[in-house]
């Protein structure tokens, strides 16, 4: 049988759309259902049907940032050229620090999982001070060379690169890909580069840490040991992270670039474009 409530016409879902489209009212962020509801007077599953069929999900949100950088083209193609056809007889290094990693220790002891249960931990925690990795992921073979510092400065930056190239063959080109952090270009460091002349920077784009190999092996870390870990010092901590780059290493995964260089462009290009329109 027909329903005895007459279905919405047309009008009332292009109004609810051009509400969405729009701030809402008084001192809140993002419509809701319910609040749509009422300024529509209709209910709030009908304006939950109206925001699927037209795609609206008020209630979500994503994080950008579009680089400023004159030479954004440039350096894009640069470094996507170094993963795609790297020079023959050289080794690509993607360079970079994962800073203020925290020791946390849980309160109480979590439980573990069974049958009908998740695993356990306390919500809050005990810090035990905090540690830095350096890491360098080796494009060509996916073996990573990592190293834990206290500090986040340009002296320890150039301790890790004579780690690194105490470690990589003698004989070779290396070519460094890393973000415009201000360490990387410190005096010291450059009076550095220039006493190695087999060492080659590539500095990503501003605000493009996204295109550096390496942060895919920061999220891996992260995910996998860091955010479940319980560690009860520093020393803990950095046992870990040493214990995880040698799992690590034992099966590592050449980096293999997939994305176009030119859409990437083209959807930076689009987003400014839409800026400037707006301002």
């Amino acid at each position: 049988r027909p329903s005895r409530i007459p279905p919405l016409g047309p009008e009332v879902a292009e109004r609810v759309v051009a509400l969405t489209l729009q701030d809402p009212p008084g001192e809140t962020t993002h419509w809701t259902a319910d609040m749509m509801a009422a300024a529509a007077s209709i209910s709030p599953s009908a304006v939950r049907r109206i925001w699927k069929a037209h795609g609206l999900q008020p209630n979500r949100w994503r994080q950008f940032k579009l680089s400023n950088d004159p030479q954004f083209v440039d350096k894009l193609r640069d470094v996507v050229g170094l993963y795609v056809d790297p020079p023959a007889h050289a080794i690509v290094l993607s360079v970079d620090e994962k800073s203020q990693i925290q020791a946390l220790d849980r309160t109480q002891p979590g439980l573990p999982m069974k049958k009908g249960r998740l695993g356990t931990m306390t919500h809050d925690y005990k810090r035990n001070g905090t540690t830095t990795l350096f890491a360098a992921l080796n494009v060509l073979d996916g073996t990573v060379i990592g190293k834990n510092m206290q500090r986040h400065r340009h002296q320890e930056f150039v301790r890790f690169l004579n780690a690194i190239d105490a470690e990589v063959p003698t004989g070779k080109a290396v070519h460094v890909v890393l973000d415009n952090y201000a360490a990387h270009k410190h005096p010291k460091v450059r009076a550095w580069l220039g006493r190695h002349q087999r060492f080659t920077f590539h500095f990503t784009p501003t605000s493009c840490s996204w295109l550096n190999a390496v942060e895919g092996f920061f999220a891996k870390l992260s995910k996998r040991r860091l955010k479940r870990g319980v560690f009860h010092s520093v020393v803990d901590l950095q046992a870990a992270i040493n214990r995880f780059l040698q799992e690590h290493n034992q099966q590592p995964k050449p980096f293999s670039w997939t994305a176009d260089p030119d859409k990437i462009i083209a959807a930076v290009k689009r987003g400014h474009q839409v800026l400037d329109s707006i301002h």
